[in-house]
């Protein structure tokens, strides 16, 4: 937790003994009072935290000096087929550490359509997933997420103008690190299918919105690892980091 992220309306208030960032400032990081630490407000401007009172019942109080506001997140979209929910954890995790603008989790022909039920996104856990990237990333900037929908609905509300391409193991007759792509494309979207792949239905749907096929190699990575690597791959060439 290089990062403590609040909402602004916890800056005026004590954090509780059972929050982890509690836990976090008095035993891993072992703030006394008169310590700083670094924090930030969610979607909002980064600054330093001051412990003011370490009250016996466990919580932490604190005084908050906010400054600059963090840079906006890469115009990168990323289209993902429902994975498995710890997939899901995972990705959700470190594409918001590497700084993504949105996860699109969608219903793909050989998604498990059991997924979308899944705690993961009726709770609203996922959110937590991308607080805990961005205290990594030591950004307070949160992608847009959105889970359940259609393929071709999504592929819709893409970026008129925005390079697009779809990583394929089958069917790509490229690889990411070598297309040629263009000098400073105004968005981008990048499509993974799910667990099981790509169906022909949904290449044929990337096909018709404009979707390059590309892959990564000979490798057939995981789905979590696969997302990793494309989106460092992709914003190192295209200059997003």
């Amino acid at each position: 937790m290089n990062l403590l992220l609040l909402r602004r309306d916890e800056l005026d208030r004590a954090l509780p003994a059972a929050d982890p960032r509690a836990r976090h400032l008095r035993t891993v990081l072992r703030r006394a009072i008169g310590d700083d630490f670094d924090l930030g407000v969610i979607d909002g401007p980064r600054g330093k935290g001051r412990v003011t009172a370490l009250p016996e019942d466990g919580s932490v109080a604190f005084a908050a000096t906010l400054s600059a506001e963090p840079p906006p997140l890469a115009p990168l979209q990323l289209v993902i087929g429902l994975p498995r929910p710890q997939t899901a954890r995972k990705i959700l995790q470190e594409c918001t550490a590497l700084g993504v603008g949105a996860l699109h989790f969608v219903a793909t022909g050989r998604a498990e359509p059991g997924y979308a039920q899944s705690t993961l996104w009726s709770s609203g856990e996922w959110r937590e997933h991308l607080v805990e990237g961005a205290q990594q990333a030591f950004c307070t900037r949160l992608p847009a997420v959105t889970s359940g929908r259609p393929l071709a609905a999504v592929l819709a509300d893409l970026h008129a103008d925005g390079l697009r391409l779809a990583l394929d193991n089958y069917e790509a007759a490229a690889g990411l690190a070598e297309l040629a792509l263009p000098a400073a494309p105004a968005a981008a979207g990048l499509a993974l299918g799910p667990e099981r792949g790509w169906d022909a239905g949904d290449r044929a749907a990337l096909r018709a919105a404009g979707f390059t096929l590309v892959h990564l190699g000979p490798r057939v990575l995981r789905l979590e690892t696969a997302a990793v690597a494309a989106v460092a791959i992709l914003k190192a060439r295209l200059g997003w980091l």
